[in-house]
């Protein structure tokens, strides 16, 4: 379900079988929930009462993947699902590159549309082939048969297209791309983004007595926006970076053999060890630690989301090593759900088109004229869905609320569980 953290004193959940999953969904403006275990949520003593919104289970022997039943093609621009009075366009790569990824994510904003009971919304669902000027195309198409809010594109490139045509129209967007760079005031990243995991680990390690940071950074378009994230946040937290070292992509062991000054020995002058990595390279980085002498139980090493794969799981250098991620176990009800309705397992981004239907359909039950507005869409308190509570920055940028991992014996365990509300937004 999707719950707006809204309006001073009230709180008002949306919620998608809660009975079954146990798993609630907030409106964007409230909170998006996670994938593991779900503890029993502490009494909210300065909130009202919710007031629960009943939810339709999941018609039962749904189709199999494919484009479902209750999807209706028009004669003019793309399919619809639904046929209420507030329109929205969701644009994604339906053919063309990632037209897989998109196909699923047509699916999940199709289940977010039952499990929000059929709400008061016609999503207007438009293919962008994966192109900027595809997405150019398909948003002017929604726009012209009344959307009121852009829900994708899935590629920057195409975020940046759609978005000057929704600004011209005085129309947000709510993107779900992960470079930071296509953000702005009216367009909105849904996605996974680094600033909030790099400021999540940094805060835990500094919060358990890490104080020197040094960081393996890789020489790619993620490591110099993740490179600043890191500075910036080990000095608001009051910390120090003692050494930074770049490399290229594959090549890691001479930058490795350059920092062995200040995290391997005894002499080691480092606590925590950044390397925001991904899993293909990082058994390779691994492997250089661990011929360099690196010692994670004295030099503790910690990461992005980008860990979050079993893969690494065992690998030496990474063992009593943290990273920030959303918490699990959102998604896998997430998860469970759509592969019941779809036949098939979702890819992780699925839960962002969820998050951005279930999010609507809550702001237009709602908030009524103002269910799109700027107000609305940057409440500071937040929203709750699939991946844990989020919030919009005025300047499209997006925070979560995430828990750290801790690596060891082949497993991942949350050694900090992701808050149930965002610290307050800094002026």
């Amino acid at each position: 379900m999707v719950r707006p953290i809204g309006a001073p004193g009230r709180l008002v959940r949306v919620t998608a079988l809660t009975a079954l999953f146990g798993a609630a969904l907030l409106p964007l403006g409230g909170c998006l929930g996670g994938g593991t275990t779900r503890r029993a949520s502490p009494p909210e003593a300065a909130l009202t009462p919710p007031v629960e919104v009943p939810q339709a289970p999941p018609a039962a022997g749904g189709p199999t993947p494919g484009v479902p039943e209750s999807i209706t093609p028009m004669a003019s621009g793309g399919p619809r699902i639904g046929a209420g009075t507030v329109k929205v366009a969701l644009v994604l790569p339906l053919t063309g590159q990632g037209s897989t990824v998109g196909a699923a994510m047509r699916n999940a904003a199709q289940l977010a549309f039952e499990e929000a009971q059929r709400p008061d919304l016609t999503i207007l669902v438009e293919d962008d082939h994966g192109t900027p000027d595809g997405a150019r195309d398909a948003t002017r198409e929604a726009l012209q048969q009344g959307a009121e809010i852009v829900l994708g594109p899935l590629f920057a490139g195409s975020v940046q297209s759609a978005a000057a045509v929704a600004k011209a129209a005085g129309k947000p967007v709510i993107g779900f791309s992960t470079d930071v760079t296509v953000a702005a005031p009216g367009v909105y990243l849904l996605s996974f983004l680094p600033q909030p995991e790099v400021d999540r680990v940094v805060e835990e390690s500094v919060a358990s007595g890490k104080r020197s940071f040094a960081a393996l950074i890789p020489e790619t378009a993620y490591g110099n926006a993740v490179e600043a994230a890191f500075r910036e946040t080990v000095a608001r937290r009051g910390a120090r970076v003692a050494a930074v070292e770049r490399y290229p992509a594959g090549n890691p062991a001479p930058a490795v053999a350059r920092l062995a000054r200040v995290i391997t020995g005894p002499g080691a002058t480092a606590d925590a060890l950044f390397i925001p990595e991904t899993a293909e390279a990082m058994p390779a980085v691994a492997a250089a630690l661990s011929k360099a002498g690196f010692s994670p139980a004295r030099v503790r090493p910690v990461g992005t989301a980008l860990w979050n794969e079993p893969v690494l799981f065992a690998l030496p250098a990474l063992q009593g090593g943290h990273f920030a991620a959303p918490d699990r176990s959102g998604f896998s009800a997430f998860s469970g759900r759509y592969q019941a309705r779809f036949g098939a397992v979702p890819p992780r981004v699925t839960s962002l088109a969820y998050d951005a239907v279930t999010l609507a359909a809550a702001l237009a039950r709602q908030y009524g004229s103002q269910r799109f507005a700027e107000v609305t869409l940057t409440n500071g308190a937040g929203f709750a869905g699939v991946d844990g509570t989020f919030r919009f920055r005025p300047d499209g940028q997006s925070e979560r609320a995430l828990a750290v991992y801790e690596i060891r014996n082949n497993a991942a365990t949350p050694v900090s569980p992701a808050p149930r509300v965002l610290a307050k937004p800094a002026i």
